[in-house]
């Protein structure tokens, strides 16, 4: 085949050798090189697409780069990037495939406050058995309970289906009314609600207030854009009820957080379950450590331990339509910022 039919692949992540024979089955087109973790210049130079997590090369070093995939579902750490700004490079994110562990860990934190564990974990640590105990860990049917969930992505289609699945009742905010229906981003096989079916409301992203009234549990998993940044404050916080559960797998300034501090030491809201914050590491020094009706995780709900296989599975589907010049699964809307 001559050089010039010749579409050289850069990965710049420690994929596996048996990723990469997969990647190299789908066409003999496709030159997939492996370059961790350094890529040397002459190997971006030629290169037409890339795979990466945290390495991006400035524009003049990559003249024939047209497609750009990310490592993650979050784009916001990667868009500062000048090359990340070039019209003519597609830039392409692996969002869907957390979509069943991270909607597994927001159900798992429901159900943490739901059935007290963080009492009982205290309790443990001591050797302390509560006397009347069933009245103070007495939990709510979750079928009885409603669930409101803040950007209706993948993540959030999936801990929609798993919560319905239980009785709860599914409410859910999304920024484009007109587009419920999910058809260009990735899925993974029998998962999530991409016809937008389940909620019994699906509210406009600027009235989040207006639903969390409802919502013994609010979750939050919308991108951080502009648009989102502390959309979570004091007016949602007001409107929760005095019960009412946050979780935040989204971005950590998705939330305002002293705003949060103080809706959580002042009772306004029952508790949060937080593995996103506005600074990370959580300094020691945040009140949020020392609150009793928090739950802190360090930013590893979207982990799972087959991460790279699952990731390969998006890379290999968009290959194939980038190879039929069809359009690419994930591709970020630069006007949206996601």
């Amino acid at each position: 085949m001559p050089e010039s039919e010749r579409i050289v692949v850069t990965i710049a992540i420690d994929f596996s050798d048996d990723i990469l024979v997969e990647l190299r089955e789908i066409s003999p087109r496709l030159q997939v090189e492996r370059h961790f973790p350094v890529v040397p210049p002459e190997a971006i130079a030629r290169s037409e697409v890339l795979y990466t997590t945290g390495y991006f090369p400035d524009p003049e070093q990559a003249p024939k780069l047209r497609w750009i995939q990310l490592n993650s579902a979050g784009l916001n750490h990667a868009l500062r990037h000048p090359v990340m700004q070039a019209e003519d490079i597609i830039v392409t994110s692996t969002s869907g495939i957390h979509a069943t562990n991270m909607a597994h860990y927001c159900l798992m934190m429901m159900l943490i406050f739901n059935y007290k564990i963080r009492m009982a974990l205290d309790l443990q640590s001591r050797a302390e058995w509560l006397e009347h105990s069933p009245e103070a860990f007495m939990p709510v049917d979750m079928e009885r309970q409603t669930v409101g969930i803040v950007g209706y992505g993948s993540i959030g289609r999936e801990l929609a289906r798993l919560c319905a699945a239980m009785g709860m009742t599914v409410l859910a905010s999304k920024r484009d009314l007109r587009n419920i229906a999910e058809d260009k981003a990735f899925q993974l096989p029998n998962t999530g609600d991409s016809s937008g079916d389940i909620p019994d409301r699906i509210y406009p992203a600027d009235t989040v207030a207006s639903m969390a009234k409802d919502c013994d549990y609010l979750v939050v998993t919308v991108p951080l854009t502009k648009d989102t940044e502390r959309l979570i404050g004091d007016e949602v916080f007001a409107a929760m009820k005095p019960s009412g559960i946050l979780v935040n797998v989204a971005r950590g300034a998705v939330v305002d957080e002293q705003a949060l501090i103080n809706a959580l030491s002042s009772g306004m809201i029952g508790g949060a379950a937080l593995d996103v914050f506005e600074q990370e590491p959580l300094p020691s020094t945040s009140p949020l450590w020392a609150l009793d009706n928090v739950v802190i995780t360090p930013h590893i709900a979207g982990f799972t331990r087959d991460y790279h296989e699952k990731a390969a599975l998006v890379f290999k589907e968009n290959l194939r339509r980038y190879l039929d010049n069809r359009p690419l699964l994930n591709q970020l809307d630069r006007a949206k910022g996601y």
